[in-house]
This record gives structure tokens, C-alpha cells and sequence, in this order.
């Protein structure tokens, strides 16, 4: 029996790129390669990685050098950084300014940082930002955007909630963040926690909810359940909800059902009375 290269050269994309998505969110992201690869180091020169597919123009050489080589150090930069801003405005130039997150120079044309309500009582955190979002300078105003506006609508959500992301540069390709790109970040993330006092948050997709929670599980097995969020200083803590991120939606479009659950659950625990102290 013959091998047909037919079958091996007209696969339907799309059908592949849904695939992928659906592996990515439950939770299977990494690969097997011909080596092992320390993503956590990110030593390597930020000159070396690949620009992102219509992420804009590649930063000059003199800006690639002054990314910190090492994480501990571009950590202690963001949070110093961080703590530094007084209101979400100096946070988001705080953000700007900031050269330790090596995806500032793979190719993104800018920060986006937020938008929603200043003193909203949802805090919904994705990511990372898309395409669309790297060209508008908001977050979750793609596609994936627009069904998340329709679904908090559909939910009586939609002036109440702040969205930001893990990261803060579009990831090269739309890929996952990296845990390090993640962890470089955070600072400026919980910076943004304290200074909104959200009551909930809500983590859209595996990768914020696992960088966030601190946990190895898929998203489709986190979703759904309440769990407590803490800041590394212990000062804050908060309920957090992992769902499923509007774009793996798009992909899988049965799964709608299950995010909708979740929105509700949200809502309804939203709106509930607050027990008088006693």
C-alpha cells in the first residue's frame, strides 16, 4: 500500500489550529524536543529569539542589550517598579518603561495594559495579549474579545469588570507566555490587584489560571471551582474562578455551555446578599 502525500498536504488548518488549541488549554503546553530546554533561565540574547508573525518592527541592538539577563533581577526591577506607582495611570507607565520581560523585544509595537473599571468588583485576567490587542493597545478586543463582551453582557457583567492579562507584550505567534514571562510580570499584576480591590477574579484560559493559582492542573479541570488567591506579601486574598479562555470558545464552541455556567455561578455569587458581620 502506497503512501498517499495527498493526505500529508491538504489537512484542513483550521482543523489543526483547533486541535492545538484544545491540547493548549487543557493544560499540554510543551512539546517534546530533540533537547531539553530550561525556560525558566531565559539567558539566552533576546537577538537570537524570532519575531512574532505581523508583530511589528524589531527593536535596535542597543535596546535588546539592556533586557536583564537575569530573572531574579528583572523581578526585583518590576517590583520595585510596581510599588513606585500611586494610581493605575503611573502602573500602566510603569509597565512601558519596564525592560525585563524579553517579549518587550520580540516584536510587540506596544504594553497593553488594561481596561474596564478602575474600582470594578471583577478582576478578569487572560493571558496574553493577541494580535488585535497589540495593534488597539487594550486587552480582549479581538475576536476573542468580542464574544467575552457579549457573554459578561448576556450576564449583566459588562460595567463590572477590569481586564488585564498575566503578560503585558504579545507572546512572538500568539504562543503560550513562558512561566518566566509570567513571573516577571506579576509584580505589576498584583500592583494592579491592590489598587482596583477587586471582590472576585476571574482567570481566563490554563495559563493565567495556573500562573496565577500556582497550580499544574488543566484548565478543564480547573474551571468551574472557587479557589483562594493570596499576594505574595499574605496582605490580600481574594476568590478566584478559572474558566475557559474566550478564544479556546471560538475553537470549541460546545464548550460555551460550561464557560456560561461559570459566568453565572460569578454572577450569582456576585449579588448575593453580604452576610452582616457579627
Amino acid at each position: 500500500m502506497g503512501y498517499n502525500r495527498s493526505v500529508d498536504t491538504n489537512f484542513d488548518a483550521r482543523a489543526m489550529e483547533s486541535l492545538l488549541g484544545f491540547w493548549s488549554q487543557a493544560g499540554a503546553d510543551a512539546c517534546f524536543l530533540d533537547a531539553p530546554v530550561n525556560r525558566l533561565a531565559q539567558t539566552e540574547s533576546p537577538a537570537s529569539r524570532p519575531v512574532g508573525r505581523g508583530g511589528g518592527t524589531p527593536a535596535p541592538a542597543n535596546a535588546l542589550a539592556r533586557v536583564a539577563p537575569d530573572l531574579a533581577v528583572a523581578i526585583e526591577q518590576a517590583h520595585a517598579l510596581a510599588a513606585a506607582a500611586q494610581d493605575l495611570a503611573q502602573l500602566e507607565a510603569a509597565i512601558a518603561a519596564f525592560d525585563g520581560c524579553g517579549l518587550k523585544f520580540e516584536g510587540a509595537r506596544r504594553a497593553v495594559f488594561s481596561r474596564g473599571l478602575a474600582d470594578a468588583p471583577v478582576m478578569i485576567i487572560g493571558e496574553g495579549p493577541g494580535a488585535e490587542e497589540d495593534s488597539q493597545g487594550a486587552p480582549f478586543v479581538g475576536r476573542a474579545g468580542k464574544l467575552l463582551d457579549k457573554m459578561l453582557a448576556a450576564a449583566s457583567l459588562t460595567d463590572r469588570v477590569f481586564i488585564t492579562n498575566t503578560v503585558f507584550w504579545r507572546p512572538p505567534g500568539n504562543r503560550t507566555p513562558a512561566p518566566a514571562e509570567q513571573m516577571v510580570c506579576a509584580p505589576f499584576l498584583e500592583r494592579a490587584i491592590a489598587m482596583v480591590k477587586p471582590r472576585f477574579l476571574v482567570l481566563a484560559g490554563g495559563a493565567a489560571a495556573k500562573s496565577v493559582l500556582k497550580r499544574d492542573e488543566g484548565i478543564l479541570s480547573l474551571r468551574g471551582r472557587w479557589f483562594d488567591w493570596k499576594s505574595e506579601d499574605g496582605a490580600l486574598q481574594l476568590p478566584a474562578l478559572p474558566t475557559l479562555h474566550p478564544a479556546f470558545l471560538l475553537r470549541q464552541p460546545g464548550a460555551k455551555k460550561r464557560a456560561w455556567a461559570d459566568l453565572l455561578t460569578l454572577a450569582e455569587r456576585l449579588d448575593r446578599p453580604e452576610r452582616p458581620e457579627t
